[in-house]
């Protein structure tokens, strides 16, 4: 089915279902019914009324098959080691905090056999509708995008880890740094705080300009937590 014709479609589900937003998205299979090799059902979790949300690539093995939470394989336990260092307690920060993904289903294994395939730009246009529904819903006062997929999703121009993670860009001061999506449904004064993806099949967080790097990122979150708990 052309990508117009499903896109269509998925904006019509949202429109015309009275159920929420999230059961709408818990039922949702446009990837499989256009043939993609994902593997339902949908991962994310937390409260509507979330300060916080955070934005990663794509579930993983773990939180499909076994524990239908995001974050709570191997990368997410390196990804709460930084958070735990900011101030969060696991279960404090999942309970307080909005988590999802720029495509919401497993997309399998790499073919090289490390770690998770990326999903292609079909199934990020595809899912897309999605997190708009989720931004719209939440209103995060504060977003981290997870992993340079999910970074330019909110980040325009000429993307790097090098240039982005240890940055806090804010709404509306930072806009121009924005792409045109990310103004379009962003809150009018969120902020972004960029991290690099906590797998163990990337090796960027391993030298130590980017540990420095990454320190900044680590931060800013612990002064924003500080913000959010105060508000």
């Amino acid at each position: 089915m052309p990508l117009p014709l499903l896109y269509g479609i998925i904006s019509g589900i949202m429109l015309e279902s009275p159920r929420s937003p999230k059961d709408r998205l818990d039922a949702c299979r446009l990837c499989l019914d256009a043939g993609y090799s994902v593997v339902s059902p949908p991962i994310f979790s937390g409260p509507d009324s979330a300060s916080l949300m955070i934005v990663g690539q794509a579930p993983g093995r773990v939180e499909t098959m076994q524990t239908r939470l995001p974050f709570s394989g191997p990368s997410g336990k390196r990804l709460f080691q930084w958070l735990a260092q900011a101030g969060w307690q696991e279960q404090d920060f999942r309970a307080t905090s909005y988590m999802t993904a720029v495509t919401k289903c497993y997309p399998g294994p790499h073919a090289n056999g490390r770690g998770d395939r990326v999903p292609i730009r079909a199934e990020q246009h595809l899912c897309r509708p999605w997190l708009e529904q989720e931004l719209a819903l939440v209103q995060p006062a504060v977003v981290l995008p997870v992993g340079r997929l999910a970074i330019t999703r909110f980040i325009g121009g000429k993307v790097t880890l090098a240039t982005t993670v240890g940055r806090t860009i804010e709404r509306p001061a930072d806009d121009p740094a924005l792409t045109e999506w990310a103004r379009n449904h962003l809150p009018a004064e969120t902020c972004l705080v960029p991290l690099p993806h906590p797998s163990g099949a990337s090796q960027w967080v391993n030298q130590p300009s980017n540990k420095e790097l990454l320190q900044h990122a680590i931060k800013e979150l612990s002064r924003l937590r500080g913000k959010i708990r105060n508000s």
